[in-house]
Formats: structure tokens, C-alpha cells, sequence
């Protein structure tokens, strides 16, 4: 259970509703839970502990090499010297990865302070920091230089020694903890850098249930040599899984391939949805046996979704289930 001053924006609950009755057809798709080994590797995610040295680029180039698989990918680059948590895409999963930017970070990092200061001055500059703030990404980022506005959710002082301050932060996605500490040292006037930094969670994805590069090369191996589907099955989980900080919205088995050949949502697709899903939130589209469909921007409300029974409640962002899944009940033009 996360604790409520550890909130970041994926530990949100909310409750499912039911909009109207339905049941699923057997003989079309699959529970994610039942996808085979050759299926995940095409479509599946790992939460990878990420070792101190490595770029994340190169994490990717050994992790191509070990599953011979040439589309891997990565969200939320950690530097060569940073470690932890660091989501990878397999296959086609990796079209998802974006979208783990609207999940929060939490990291733990040492903060070397140029001089002594006062530890109650420090934990007052450490906290004036929670909410919004403002950055310039730093001269050796892959982004443009200009000032952006990140959000704060929580920041602790875990423990002072001398001048070494060990924090735990929770934030917004693109901010960089560098650059916080950097702050931090002008705020206090005695300057400050960054000495370590391990990335702990990235919303639902959590550090004590990471796996090392090892222990994907051994589970690969133990499948292709042994037919060992146990080991392989604890590293890589279904796309659905990264995706579970989203909102949902459940849909019938009728109106599955249209969004696969992009259509939009109308409300009589709808079979069941999360409360609390805005106006123009990211939202992910699944079936009734749980598989993911689509990620799509709402035009409504959940109330309004409930309430209304036509027009169209989302816009498709990205499609995640290949076409012809399911089969074909809407008209073409």
C-alpha cells in the first residue's frame, strides 16, 4: 500500500462501472494471462533494474542481442551512471511506451552540498519545492533549452550526514533531478550536485518486482534450450501490464476491430468505465476478457459517458491489438 503522502498521479483509485450487461464470444481473443511465450516476446514489457555504467541505448543494443529481437525500446532514459527502474517494450509493446509519461517518477538520490548548512534550512528548501516548478533542461539534454513548468508531488529528506543529503523524490515525467539539485544549492547559497540517483518506481512499475539483465539471459536461455516457459513467464508480462496506470474503459466484442482499423469510440461500444476519467484524458480501451485494444483521448466524462447513449466519447490515440482479432461487425465505407 502506498503511502498518501507518496501520491503520485497512478496510485489514483477509482471504481468500475457497469454501463450495460454483455458477454464476450470465447472464440475470439485471448486473457493476456494465457498469451504464449512467442506472443509476449512480440508484445510484452519488462521492468528492467537498470545497472550503474550503461547508457539506456546500450541496455536495449544487449537486450536485442539476447532476445533477437531488433524492436526493443525503453521510457524515460536514466544517465550511464544512474540505476533502477527503467520500463522496457518488446515488440509491438513498445508503441505503448509513451505513455508511460503520464504515471509520475519516484527516485532516491544523494545530494552532495558544496558546504555545510543548517539541516532545518535544507528540509524547509527541500519541501518549498512540492508542487509546481520551473526548469531549463540542462546543457547536455536531448531536449530543447527552454524553461518548462514540472510538478513536484512529494519530496523527503530520508537522512543528513555532513553535507550529504539523502532524499526521496516523487515528480512528473521530464524532470530532472540534476537540475533540482542544482537548485537546491542556489536556494541555500552553498551550491550542490547530484551524487547518485536510483530511479524506484515508475507509477505502478516498482523496483522490488525488477529483474536484472542476468536473470533475462538465463530465463531466454532456459526456454530456448530447455523448453522452460516458468523463468521466461516471471520477466516478461503482458503490454497491459505497464498500461495499468491509465484509466479504462471496457468495450464489446462488436466494436473491437473498428478501433483496430482506427476508428473513434461511440458510446454504444461502451460496456463498462472507470470513474473519475476527464475530458481529454488518456485512457486505455479493453475487451472483456481484459486485452488492450487501444489508447484513446476522451471527449467526455465518465458521468456523461453513463449517461448518454450515442456520439462518440473518445478519439483514438494508438492501436495496440492487431487487426482481424476480432471479427468484422461494423461497416466499411
Amino acid at each position: 500500500m502506498v503511502e498518501k503522502k507518496h501520491f503520485l498521479p497512478s496510485d489514483y483509485k477509482r471504481k468500475r462501472l457497469v454501463k450495460i450487461q454483455s458477454k464476450t464470444n470465447p472464440n475470439f481473443g485471448k486473457k493476456p494471462e494465457e498469451r504464449s511465450v512467442k506472443e509476449l516476446l512480440n508484445k510484452g514489457f519488462i521492468n528492467l533494474n537498470k545497472p550503474n555504467g550503461p547508457t539506456s541505448h546500450q541496455v536495449d543494443s544487449w537486450l536485442k542481442n539476447i532476445l533477437g529481437n531488433e524492436k526493443i525500446g525503453h521510457s524515460g532514459t536514466l544517465d550511464p551512471k544512474a540505476t533502477g527502474v527503467l520500463p522496457i517494450g518488446i515488440g509491438e509493446a513498445t508503441k505503448a511506451l509513451e505513455f508511460l509519461l503520464v504515471a509520475g517518477k519516484e527516485y532516491i538520490g544523494l545530494m552532495t552540498l558544496h558546504k555545510k548548512v543548517d539541516k532545518k534550512k535544507i528540509t524547509e528548501v527541500c519541501k518549498s519545492l512540492i508542487g509546481e516548478i520551473i526548469q531549463v533542461p540542462p546543457l547536455r539534454s536531448a531536449v530543447k533549452r527552454v524553461k518548462r513548468i514540472r510538478q513536484i508531488y512529494y519530496f523527503d529528506i530520508i537522512e543528513i550526514k555532513d553535507r550529504d543529503v539523502l532524499f526521496r523524490v516523487g515528480c512528473e515525467s521530464g524532470t530532472y533531478i540534476r537540475t533540482l539539485c542544482v537548485d537546491i544549492g542556489k536556494k541555500l547559497k552553498s551550491g550542490a550536485h547530484l551524487a547518485e540517483l536510483h530511479r524506484t518506481r515508475v507509477g505502478h512499475i516498482k523496483e522490488e518486482d525488477s529483474v536484472f539483465l542476468q536473470d533475462i539471459k538465463d530465463a531466454f536461455v532456459f526456454y530456448k534450450e530447455e523448453k522452460d516457459e516458468k523463468s521466461i513467464r516471471k520477466i516478461i508480462y503482458p503490454v497491459e501490464s505497464m498500461l495499468s496506470h491509465l484509466p479504462k474503459i471496457v468495450i464489446r466484442d462488436s466494436a473491437v476491430d473498428a478501433l483496430c482499423h482506427g476508428a473513434s469510440l461511440a458510446i454504444p461500444g461502451v460496456v463498462e468505465l472507470d470513474s473519475g476519467v476527464n475530458k481529454n484524458d488518456i485512457t486505455l480501451v479493453l475487451t472483456l476478457k481484459n486485452e488492450g485494444v487501444a489508447i484513446v483521448k476522451t471527449l467526455m466524462s465518465t458521468e456523461e459517458i453513463i449517461q448518454k447513449d450515442k456520439g462518440l466519447c473518445a478519439n483514438l490515440e494508438r492501436v495496440i491489438m492487431k487487426k482481424g482479432t476480432y471479427p468484422s461487425i461494423w461497416k466499411k465505407p
